[in-house]
């Protein structure tokens, strides 16, 4: 299957569930660069491989075996040959231990491999949660080994947001993003200029609560460029050790332009790379840093 056509299958598959799933509550594309880059691909029966992977967010709430209600997500991504190969799919959710969690997104891994391998399989997915996930909500776990510290917890979860901005100019908005990451004991930098940058890094409810904050001012055009959930085991330590940056705080590289408004994108790269984290360069701009 050429990258045209697997971008055809792709935009297909998110057309059917948006029409499925109109509201923000139960479907929506978290990566919306992403998905106009592949529009514009199918719009020019273009030959090329899309420079990001689509990703986008499902939520249900099902009712367990008590009665009560509990919330699933499914955080998915198309990697670039789906569906030659599988969706990354991740399920969520607060009513699951972090085993029953782990063996919920195992199983669902083996089922997808044994059934869908070369098929879109979304929706297989949504259903084979929707019938099997509130199984495991007590799954090999005794009443009384169900304590609060076997809850999945959100201060578990270490976030980085990669958030793309049209330009950030505003002096305001510039100390708000700087006063508001170190509020929240979030590290990593922001960029400002055309385009701006930014990224945070932290406990997951600390970089959402941030997000929420930024998404609300006025801007031109803001959306996560690429988002990165890593589950931990809930020290202080391991959080530690997963940052990037040291501390948060505002990097200008060498502005020019007539406006002084252009940063030196090698200066950024180079950054990137002395941080670990050079494959975003080409998330933003679609080419590799030099």
């Amino acid at each position: 299957m050429s990258n045209l056509e697997e971008a055809e299958v792709q935009l297909s598959e998110l057309d059917l569930l948006s029409s499925m799933f109109p509201n923000e509550d139960e479907f929506k594309v978290t990566d919306q660069l992403a998905l106009a880059e592949l529009k514009d691909l199918v719009e020019r029966c273009s030959l090329e491989a899309p420079s990001s992977k689509i990703q986008f967010i499902m939520k249900l709430e099902l009712e367990t075996p008590g009665g009560n209600k509990a919330e699933f997500s499914l955080s998915c991504a198309f990697p670039i040959k789906y569906p030659a190969v599988l969706p990354e799919i991740t399920i969520r959710s607060s009513s699951l231990s972090r085993s029953q969690q782990m063996k919920l997104n195992t199983d669902l891994l083996a089922y997808l491999k044994k059934n869908c391998t070369g098929e879109v399989c979304i929706l297989n997915a949504r259903e084979w949660v929707k019938d099997h996930a509130t199984a495991y909500i007590n799954k090999d776990l005794s009443s009384s080994s169900v304590g609060k510290s076997d809850v999945k917890r959100t201060e578990d979860i270490f976030t980085r947001l990669w958030i793309y901005s049209h330009h950030i100019y505003n002096k305001q908005k510039r100390k708000n993003t700087i006063d508001w990451a170190k509020e929240l004991s979030l590290s990593g930098f922001s960029m400002p200029g055309k385009p701006g940058i930014i990224c945070v890094e932290g406990p997951q409810t600390m970089c959402e609560e941030f997000w929420s904050r930024i998404r609300r001012l006025s801007w031109q055009r803001i959306l996560i460029r690429h988002r990165e959930d890593i589950s931990l085991e809930g020290t202080e330590d391991e959080m530690e050790e997963q940052r990037k940056f040291s501390c948060f705080e505002e990097k200008i590289f060498d502005a020019h332009g007539a406006r002084g408004n252009h940063m030196d994108l090698g200066q950024l790269y180079r950054f990137l790379v002395d941080n670990k984290c050079a494959d975003i360069f080409q998330m933003y701009f679609g080419v590799e840093g030099q």
